[in-house]
């Protein structure tokens, strides 16, 4: 059965493993989550989960997102998002997921919103080369260079590779290992890195690749 929680990013450390070896992880404020609403297959075509995360008081919300809190009565939550699950036949409204959902071996899959870049060139976004350092290329050497754009068709083809904004986007890292869970802090250590700043709201779920 596929789990998932949500949490927020709190940064990177280092653990050490029995062995010695030093492990690079991402510590995940996991929870708690409360459930709000249940999804089955019998009443909306599919199972899904909808999860808060993280107290808010009732004037931050608006009208739509506080009336699903109430209906739930469940304490208002600044998140709430639905999550897709196998089954739902073991959840019920009300019903509070921790950190323990997952234990130490579980690989999941993170997604989250990635860093913002601003507004960058073809080099740092796309990762093209720079051109020759070497006579007649002028002050140009971080250019997308040639365009290829003749009389026909007279124009740029869609999808170019060309500067532009770069970040902020969903990103997932699939099959990373949970070294660690404590239930206490709500933590779970994720070897790895994940998408996002320090702070940032991220999804953990089973991973869909099998190891």
């Amino acid at each position: 059965m596929s789990k998932a929680i949500i949490g927020r990013k709190v940064g990177m450390t280092q653990i050490f493993a029995e062995d010695g070896k030093v492990i690079p992880v991402t510590v995940v404020e996991a929870g708690p989550c409360p459930v709000v609403q249940v999804k089955t297959v019998e009443s909306d075509g599919y199972c899904a989960l909808k999860l808060g995360f993280l107290p808010a008081s009732e004037k931050s919300l608006n009208k739509p997102d506080l009336g699903q809190f109430k209906k739930a009565g469940v304490a208002p939550c600044k998140v709430l998002r639905e999550i897709r699950c196998d089954a739902t036949d073991s959840f019920n409204v009300k019903d509070v997921l921790k950190a323990d959902v997952f234990a130490a071996g579980d690989r999941v899959d993170v997604s989250g919103v990635s860093k913002g870049h601003g507004y960058t060139g073809v080099i740092k976004r796309w990762n093209q080369h720079r051109l020759k350092e070497t006579h007649g290329v002028g002050p140009v050497h971080r250019e997308p260079g040639s365009m290829g754009s003749i009389s026909d068709p007279s124009r740029v083809f869609k999808h170019k590779h060309l500067a532009g904004q770069y970040g902020v986007e969903n990103v997932t890292v699939q099959n990373l290992e949970v070294v660690r869970v404590d239930v206490k802090r709500n933590a779970i250590l994720v070897k790895g890195a994940i998408p996002g700043p320090r702070g940032s709201i991220v999804t953990l779920k089973s991973s869909v690749k099998k190891a």
